[in-house]
């Protein structure tokens, strides 16, 4: 066993100088969130209009036409009767139990987090698997986003941004992202090297590989990653009701610190069931495009 003492042979930081250290990290946060928090703030305007919009419009619009349009794309993405079925009842139970609203809101934010994860994911994964490099760097920063309690997150976040919808996008995005961006590489890497060959012969450009080969080819592995994402960001949804973000994650909250047992199954539930949805659809899409790109090469 290694002796204790070994640590003795480096020079020790006194308690004062660490703290000396902390003060000025925190102080230098606190200056840096003053100065430019307005600025930063303002560039996140155009996100929180579009939050508040697509918001009011899940939360406002008939009940019965949001229900159909939700049941109508997961038809459309999963060709399969049992699961639209299956939206039906659960958002009828949902409404029955007097948590419409509450799913609204978590369900616009979920689809805004999702669709902020594909958008700047998808470009790093690609990145990432045309530079090594590029992998080389940004795969610890991953590791660590993947790590680092969901908490952490936030207080960053809050202390500049403050308390509000933004903030918890931010937080359930950088919290959400690492699965898009992994799978997106892999899925390229794992492209035939048989096929691009094939497509560089027939004059097929870099971004027409791209564009035409790899990313359908990739497509599977990609809405796995996307599934993941949804997943981690439904997961997070709890977390981020802290810092003011409405939906199922506040009732659960309120559970918690109030011992409502009920409270928080059915808003628990209600969060399991969007879960099940996406999961289910998302992974019923991958499989109809696996298939599909099976056909067209057999062909």
């Amino acid at each position: 066993m290694a002796d204790s003492s070994w640590f003795s042979k480096f020079p020790k930081m006194d308690r004062a100088t660490l703290v000396e250290l902390r003060k000025y990290l925190d102080s230098s946060f606190r200056d840096f969130s003053r100065e430019y928090g307005d600025l930063i703030e303002s560039f996140f305007d155009p996100l929180l209009g579009f939050l508040i919009w697509f918001e009011k419009l899940l939360v406002q619009s008939p009940w019965w036409a949001v229900l159909l349009s939700i049941t109508a794309l997961v038809y459309f993405s999963s060709r399969s009767w049992k699961l639209s079925l299956g939206v039906i009842v659960s958002f009828l139970l949902i409404g029955y139990f007097g948590m419409w609203e509450d799913t609204m809101r978590t369900l616009s934010i979920i689809t805004v987090c999702t669709l902020m994860a594909i958008i700047m994911g998808v470009p790093i994964g690609i990145l990432m698997a045309r530079n090594n490099r590029t992998q080389a760097i940004v795969t610890p920063i991953l590791d660590v986003m993947q790590t680092m309690p969901a908490f952490v997150y936030l207080i960053p976040v809050v202390m500049l941004l403050g308390i509000g919808k933004v903030p918890g996008v931010i937080a359930v995005v950088i919290y959400a992202i690492p699965p898009v961006i992994r799978l997106t590489n892999l899925g390229i890497r794992l492209v035939d090297k048989e096929v691009l060959e094939a497509a560089t012969a027939y004059g097929a450009n870099s971004m027409q590989r791209l564009m035409g080969v790899q990313l359908p080819l990739a497509s599977p592995t990609i809405m796995a990653g996307i599934n993941q994402t949804i997943m981690m960001a439904l997961g997070m949804v709890v977390i981020a009701s802290m810092i003011g973000v409405k939906g199922l994650g506040q009732p659960v909250l309120k559970s918690i610190t109030n011992q409502y047992f009920t409270l928080g199954l059915f808003n628990g539930l209600a969060i399991v069931a969007l879960a099940i949805i996406f999961d289910r659809t998302t992974q019923a899409y991958a499989k109809r495009s696996q298939q599909h790109m099976q056909g067209g090469q057999h062909d």
